[in-house]
């Protein structure tokens, strides 16, 4: 043992391992040479994992973790296993220091990867130090390990969806569907018996490829399913959109799914047991009570100009019956061109206007002359709508305490939850039934809210503020897959274009 301690001390301190990309945004003080040393310290230079004798039963657990890195997305070669494979029955003390080294640096990486997600620009509070002392202290290794990524459904289920697309891309990538003219049910098309084997290779559909050469009206249900799955416009025509999403290479879908998955990871993995979820590319809202889902509903979200941003909060209060208290940039860049083709478009809107400062009060806004009034200006007035059907925040508001100012409100433009892609908002989300989702939220408080009991206060136009002694969780998400109660898998709508940026620094070695 000393001259394996002896052997650890030189390799501490003669062989500096490459510092993890992971850990690049750290300090300098955090160098791996330094945490190396430190954590060995701990120990008085001794080996963690092995002895004299080879790996112990800790060495074997971690192994292992790293070895099947892979069923969480992460690649096992960013962790050393061929050399830890390697050097496993060498007996040499310089070799077995060198093993337990490496096995104590890519855990560290392993750790932060599975828990943190690998990218630099989050988690800047990792500590390498104190993840090997957690390792060291657990009285169950595996189980420590095995706990370490996200436990909710939502990760567990995008686990399923990349061992089942592996599965499917071991019989090899499927056949492209050469492009030509529209399909519609009934047409006769060579393509026909492609377009069911493609269906039937990724479980879209539940019979063997037919003799078919024609779109059958039994095949529209499939069709619908898969344009749905893929955010397409649900209508049964083969079109060119349809035959692209068809072609997309297993490679990229599998991509897209760990893509996922590392979003996932940098999130808080404690969602809470009843909490909101919003994804913004599905455009769909959805309340978990104990991980089942109480509500779900069609969104608006942010257009690509006023993207929605990710992030988690907690519902503080519902304003029903609310003001609309415009946003200055707003006023501003829509409302003043109004006014300046018509002096009376806010009093149309029943918007009232306030002067600010000093001497602030209401104003007539027909008494001014608007074709004078430059942005600058505008931008000292304060703009109030009244609440009532046509309030822009519709009759029910929730409101979050995050620095971007996002919050959730109903909408008067009820029309556009029936379009497939939703994506019209200035930031906040527009959620289609605020009367459901007012009942889920306030549904634990000791004053009983029934339906009925809120519609009527909406009804009335009296304004009620209802203050949450536990504020709801809220998670605002991105993400591009993922699986719904049924099993299906969706590879959906990247509406901002961020799948590609994250593509790039995953598997851009």
């Amino acid at each position: 043992m000393d001259v394996l301690t002896g052997a650890i001390k030189e390799y501490v301190e003669s062989h500096p391992l490459s510092l993890p990309a992971s850990f690049k945004h750290q300090s300098s003080s955090n160098h791996q040479g330094l945490w190396l040393a430190d954590i060995y310290h701990l120990t008085g230079l001794r080996p963690l994992w092995v002895t004299p004798e080879g790996p112990g039963k800790k060495a074997a657990i971690i192994f292992l973790y790293l070895s099947k890195s892979n069923t969480e997305g992460l690649d096992p070669d960013d962790y050393g296993v061929t050399r830890i494979s390697d050097l496993w029955r060498a007996r040499q003390p310089q070799l077995l220091a060198e093993l337990d080294i490496l096995l104590t640096f890519n855990l560290i990486q392993y750790i932060h990867d599975v828990s943190c997600g690998r990218l630099s620009d989050v988690n800047k509070e990792f500590d390498p130090v104190a993840s090997i002392e957690q390792t060291l202290s657990a009285p169950d290794l595996a189980g420590y390990l095995a706990g370490l990524p996200p436990s909710h459904r939502h990760y567990t289920e995008l686990k399923t969806a990349l061992k089942i697309y592996r599965a499917i891309e071991k019989d090899g990538e499927w056949p492209r569907i050469p492009a030509g003219k529209t399909i519609r049910p009934g047409d006769l098309d060579d393509r026909v018996p492609a377009i069911i084997h493609r269906l039937a290779r990724s479980c879209d559909l539940d019979f063997k490829v037919s003799d078919l050469t024609h779109y059958d009206r039994s095949l529209i249900p499939f069709i619908l399913q898969f344009q749905t799955m893929y955010g397409l416009e649900p209508d049964g025509v083969i079109g060119q959109k349809m035959l692209a999403a068809m072609n997309i290479p297993l490679s990229r879908l599998i991509q897209q799914i760990i893509v996922n998955m590392e979003r996932w990871r940098l999130r808080q993995h404690d969602l809470g047991k009843k909490y909101i979820l919003v994804n913004i590319p599905n455009f769909n809202l959805s309340a978990f009570d104990k991980e089942h889902i109480a509500l779900d509903m069609p969104v608006i979200v942010g257009g690509f100009k006023h993207q929605t941003p990710v992030f988690s909060d907690h519902i503080l209060y519902i304003d029903m019956n609310p003001y609309w208290n415009i946003p200055k940039s707003i006023a501003v860049n829509e409302e003043l061109p109004k006014l300046k083709k018509n002096p009376y478009y806010l009093v149309n809107k029943r918007i009232r206007l306030f002067s600010t400062g000093d001497n602030a009060g209401e104003l007539d806004s027909t008494s001014i002359d608007w074709a004078g009034v430059s942005r600058a200006r505008m931008a000292q007035y304060r703009l109030r709508q009244d609440p009532g059907p046509w309030n822009s925040l519709g009759k029910i508001k929730f409101v979050l305490s995050n620095p971007y100012a996002v919050y959730m409100h109903d909408t008067p433009q009820k029309g556009l939850f029936s379009r497939s892609r939703r994506d019209f908002s200035h930031g906040c989300i527009r959620v289609s039934n605020p009367s459901g989702l007012a009942a889920f939220v306030l549904k634990d408080l000791p004053e009983k809210w029934s339906l009925e009991k809120i519609d009527n206060i909406l009804k009335s136009g009296n304004r009620r503020v209802i203050t949450l002694p536990i504020h709801l969780p809220v998670h605002i998400t991105y993400q591009t897959v993922w699986v719904d109660k049924k099993g299906n898998i969706y590879f959906n709508r990247d509406v901002y274009g961020r799948d590609e940026v994250l593509m790039k620094a995953l598997f851009n070695k």
